[in-house]
């Protein structure tokens, strides 16, 4: 067999090998290392905020993660209901006494898990709202996450008499809901 022969029967050989292997039943997909933006998967439910005349109140929900093998980390917040939005957790202070403070490094929702927002826990803080939020508003709110995307939703207005809790970073410590029922 000349040289040219042996060079198309190595080339037929080896194309008939590939299609015969991709045909194989034990053949697989290779799997998907990239996932979607956190916006476009994760989501919010429940959310609601509380009710306020003027000063600071809070917003609260579910944020669940359905991603399975991303964490989503949610690193600010915005809203047109107020000029000032942050996250916010809510610790003991080395007094033993619970106070709210802005998060470091935001709210990240494990891959496949849940992340509430609650009452004397982690939440959305909205300061120097300008405008009374009374029960049955509701409140536009984007998300940011960690790689970029956003997620928009709404929050209805309750009233609610809980959550008083103290502040770090007013002067008087205390929390000012704009209520008078601290």
């Amino acid at each position: 067999m000349n040289a040219r022969k042996l060079t198309m029967v190595g080339l037929a050989v080896g194309v008939a090998g590939l299609i015969l292997s991709g045909c194989s039943a034990g053949a697989a997909p290779a799997p998907s290392t990239t996932s979607l933006p956190a916006g476009d998967t994760v989501t919010v439910t429940d959310a609601w905020v509380k009710s306020a005349d003027s000063g600071m109140t809070a917003g609260f929900g579910l944020i669940t993660n359905p991603d399975a093998d991303t964490d989503a980390t949610v690193v600010a917040v915005t809203t047109t209901a107020a000029p000032v939005a942050e996250l916010h957790e809510t610790v003991e202070d080395e007094t033993g006494t619970m106070v709210m403070r802005p998060i470091e490094g935001g709210f990240t929702i494990p891959a496949g898990g849940d992340f509430p927002l609650s009452p004397a826990g982690n939440h959305l803080m909205l300061m120097e709202i300008s405008e009374p939020l009374t029960a049955g508003a509701e409140v536009p709110f984007t998300l940011e996450f960690s790689d970029g995307s956003t997620l928009d939703f709404t929050a209805v207005v309750k009233d609610y008499s809980g959550a008083n809790e103290n502040y770090v970073g007013d002067d008087s410590g205390e929390m000012d809901t704009g209520n008078g029922d601290e």
